[in-house]
């Protein structure tokens, strides 16, 4: 599973690469081919960020000159629904807290500083907790368990299709990752977001499979992105 390059999150269009994110698929991919590393499939969700990250790294395998399945969709793996997290229940709950709300105004405050990022994360953590716990619902925003049901049904199906040996590329994002090692470990729910945190833009996470069975191999490797500048959450 890879997390897509770097989007554009506090931009107009967020749900596209930035520029670090193109040279973070490109860099992914210069490492595969010097490993010769080759997929017999590739599945990526259906948002921007995810098959434009599978896309880059597939134009490379064919300027090399090397196969590259052609990639298919599954809406199943995309992202959660941060954006109607943040525009319709971080309102919600700045009606309901005073803390919250000031956590609001400060992160909208600071979203052309240098510290947008520190007050972004702190209101993020603080509304994401209470659609966790279902105490934050809205019918236009997707709830946690309908989440993470999906992402097991999209995971599920990826295994299903395997009737021996094969190496899958999945362009996915941190949530769905982080939901998917939380599953394997049988950790806490919360976990999945605990770890959705930590994932880095362009990291591989890998897992070794089996019908029935899923277990963890790779956490969270950057090993392609050889130069700080090239390091990024979001």
């Amino acid at each position: 599973m890879v997390r897509h390059g770097q989007a554009t999150p506090f931009e107009k269009e967020t749900d596209r690469l930035s520029p670090l994110g193109e040279k973070q698929s490109r860099k992914l991919a210069e490492f595969w081919i010097r490993n010769n590393v080759v997929f017999d499939e590739v599945v990526s969700g259906s948002l921007v960020r995810q098959r434009r990250t599978a896309e880059i790294i597939g134009r490379c395998y064919a300027d090399a000159g090397l196969s590259w399945p052609g990639h298919r969709i599954n809406e199943d793996l995309n992202e959660f629904d941060g954006t109607g997290i943040l525009n319709i229940l971080a309102p919600k709950l700045a009606e309901q807290n005073t803390d919250f709300r000031q956590l609001l105004e400060k992160a909208r405050d600071n979203r052309t500083s240098p510290d947008r990022n520190r007050h972004f994360q702190r209101m993020f953590e603080a509304v994401m907790d209470p659609w966790m716990s279902g105490a934050l619902i809205s019918p236009h925003v997707e709830p946690w368990e309908s989440f993470r049901a999906r992402v097991t049904r999209g995971i599920d199906e990826i295994i299903s299709r395997s009737d021996g040996s094969r190496r899958v590329a999945v362009f996915t994002s941190g949530g769905p990752i982080g939901a998917t090692v939380q599953r394997v470990f049988n950790a806490p729910p919360a976990i999945g977001i605990e770890i959705n945190w930590r994932v880095r833009n362009c990291s591989v996470t890998e897992f070794l499979y089996s019908r029935g069975r899923i277990t963890l191999d790779m956490f969270n490797a950057i090993p392609h992105l050889d130069e700080p500048d090239l390091h990024s959450f979001r």
